[in-house]
This record gives structure tokens, sequence and C-alpha cells, in this order.
């Protein structure tokens, strides 16, 4: 892999890159975002015109959310900076004839490319995986046109997260590797609203993602103790 500069942990792309080739098991280990996709698409539709969007989905994997995007409607784009996770997801949507663009390229290398570009911008679990999360979602904000919406995933920072996320998840259960997650780059809800609003954005909602342990199915809530989603809109008329 060609070295990595900027905003980005070289360990972190290697580990997802490792995996690419099992991304679209939904049996394997990125189960739990083959689960959670359904839920996190339904939130983008309750928030925000998908068909007809141009969209961009920052870290986007093999694509997993960035199909769907495409499936109902959306002119949609995914980067990443893990080349065979790219490769997985352009091979993947050609299988599946759908019309997605993939690009390896960072938020913010593509947000100075393309100011104000994209009426929907994604960014489902990355922000925990950055060295820099305010510069990510910085050029989050810089890619949406004005007027546009930033929605974004990430996990709270907190003793029952530690214990659901790493201690459950990594240990117990064994639904993601070991070492996905790194307790200290957890983000609390009131960080990722001040630095939203540092970049210029709006928070329109919060929603939690819970999970009943019993069916492994998920649902939205208000409780945002663990996983949760952020809506952002970035002002009409900018200052």
């Amino acid at each position: 892999m060609a070295e990595l500069k900027g905003n980005v942990d070289a360990a972190e792309i290697g580990r997802f890159d490792a995996l690419a080739g099992r991304w679209w098991d939904p049996l394997g280990e990125f189960r739990p975002l083959h689960e959670l996709n359904p839920l996190r698409l339904a939130y983008l539709g309750q928030h925000a015109r998908l068909a007809g969007a141009r969209a961009v989905d920052v870290g986007c994997g093999g694509g997993i959310l960035t199909e769907s995007l495409a499936r109902e409607g959306a002119r949609a784009l995914g980067i990443d900076l893990a080349p065979a996770a790219l490769e997985v997801a352009r091979l993947h949507a050609l299988e599946s004839r759908l019309a997605v663009d993939y690009r390896q390229v960072s938020a913010e290398d593509l947000a100075a490319e393309q100011p104000g570009a994209f009426d929907l911008v994604t960014c489902m679990e990355m922000l925990e995986h950055v060295p820099d999360p305010a510069s990510t979602l910085g050029a989050l904000a810089r890619l949406a046109r004005p007027g546009g919406s930033v929605f974004v995933s990430t996990i709270n920072r907190n003793l029952r997260s530690f214990a659901v996320a790493i201690l459950g998840a990594e240990y117990l259960t064994r639904t993601v590797p070991r070492g996905t997650h790194e307790y200290a780059r957890f983000i609390r809800p009131s960080e990722l609203a001040r630095a939203a609003r540092a970049a210029g954005l709006e928070l329109a909602d919060a929603a939690g993602i819970e999970i009943d342990l019993l069916t492994r199915r998920f649902r939205l809530g208000r409780d945002v103790g663990v996983n949760y989603l952020m809506h952002l809109r970035r002002p009409a008329a900018d200052a």
C-alpha cells in the first residue's frame, strides 16, 4: 500500500483492507454493518430526500450504504482510503448493475476539490477511526451545499459503551474482530455537537441505535449511550 498522508491512521486502513474480501458476507466480520444498514437508510430517508440527491459516502468501505443510496435514486459517490475495500466495492456495484462511482481520496482533499457539491454527505462509523475527527467533520461541512445534510454515526465514550462495543462485541460475542475499536477515540455526543458547530453545521436531530440482544435487531431510540446517529445541516445561507 502506498504511503498515506494527512488525517489517516495507516494501521486502521490496513486492518479494514485485510478483511476486504469478506465485506459482502452478511454472516462475516461485517455482519453488524449489514444489519445496521436498513436502519441507517431509513433514518436518512426520514430526514432528507434521497431520490435525485447528489450524495457522497465518506469512509464507504465495501459500499454497503453507498449502494443503498444508489438504489434509492441518489447519484452516489463513495470515497475511502483503503484500496482493497474500494476494489471490492467497484466489483460488487458492477455485479449489481448499479451506477456508483468510487474514489480513493480523503474527505479533506475532496472538499478542496468539490466544495459545496453535495446535497447529502454521510460518514458512518468512521470518525472514531481517524486521528483528527474535527478535521474530518470540517471536511464534511465543506462538502455539503448550503442547505445540505450531513449524517454521521459513531460511538459514545463511557463505561457502558466500553462494555458493549469492546468487551461485548469484540471479546464475548465476537461480532466484530478484536482491535476494531479504541476506547479513547470514542466521541461523546456533546463533543460531536460542539465540533459540528465549530465546523459551521447545525444540529437537526440525534438518535440512539439500540439492539435487542435476543433477536439481534436494531432500532432507533432516544438513548445515545452507545451507538448514535446525528443529522447535521449546513445553513442555507452561510454567514
